[in-house]
């Protein structure tokens, strides 16, 4: 039970199911910033500090994914052995 002094936290229906849905999000997001709906790549990497994928783009390998319609994430395509990736990094101006 949630403690009356916490009135943000009491008369919430918790067993009610979220609005906040991944496709509803991204069809908000893609709204907002007028990217056209399409795909990434089935692999994709998470590069938290950025420097791969700077190399990547530095070196003509990776370029911004069309379709990422994140508003903390970019989102490059590069090919490897044949095979299609997309690398995401928060810190890439």
């Amino acid at each position: 039970m949630i403690p009356d002094s916490l009135p943000i936290l009491s008369h919430k229906l918790y067993a009610a199911p979220t609005v906040f849905t991944p496709e509803n999000l991204l069809r908000e997001a893609r709204r907002q910033k007028s990217i056209r709906e399409g795909s990434v790549p089935a692999v994709c990497v998470l590069d938290p500090d950025g420097d791969i994928v700077q190399h990547l783009v530095n070196t003509g390998q990776a370029r911004p994914n069309a379709h990422w319609a994140c508003y903390h994430t970019k989102l490059y395509d590069f090919s490897h052995a044949g095979i299609k990736y997309g690398m995401g990094a928060f810190h890439l101006s």
